[in-house]
């Protein structure tokens, strides 16, 4: 299934659930929300999205701490669970996704080489989850493969309530 078809199957379930989501994107740029919106009727159950590619505005748009970037880094399943919450608390939606990752072609380190991704989804003020991938491929491949693994883990999340 392709992320368009992907697209389509997240704003059905939303739409059947009567749930709204948000975004909060680093390394996708707002790329997870403009798949989204693409989709004619994506204000019936898209509520925003955040872009907060540089820590200050991690900070400022989404509440996460400035201890946990300064423990953790942008690039860890601590900033992304932040982030996913702070999108769920900023808004008035009911499910959420955030990513944050290093896209390339630089930015890697031994720890966190160029394609690592984190991303966590999070419905409500009990659930949250995240996972850390490993994409291959050039800075678009990375951020493609990152949309894609982010509308599946909704997908899979909407499958399982």
């Amino acid at each position: 299934m392709d992320i368009n078809e992907r697209a389509r199957r997240l704003a059905r379930q939303l739409t059947g659930h009567g749930l709204k989501m948000a975004t909060a994107e680093s390394c996708t740029g707002g790329g997870i929300a403009y798949r989204l919106t693409d989709l004619a009727g994506a204000s019936d159950w898209f509520e925003r999205g955040f872009v907060t590619y540089s820590n200050d505005a991690k900070m400022e748009m989404l509440g996460v701490a400035a201890a946990t970037l300064d423990r953790h880094g942008a690039v860890s399943e601590a900033t992304v669970l932040e982030m996913a919450r702070g999108a769920l608390v900023r808004s008035r939606a009911d499910l959420s996704v955030a990513v944050s990752g290093v896209a390339g072609p630089g930015g890697g380190s031994a720890d966190k080489p160029v394609g690592t991704v984190w991303i966590a989804w999070a419905q409500g003020p009990d659930w949250s989850r995240a996972g850390r991938f490993q994409f291959g491929g050039d800075r678009t491949a990375v951020r493609d493969a990152t949309i894609d693994a982010a509308l599946e883990g909704l997908i899979a999340r909407l499958e399982a309530v």
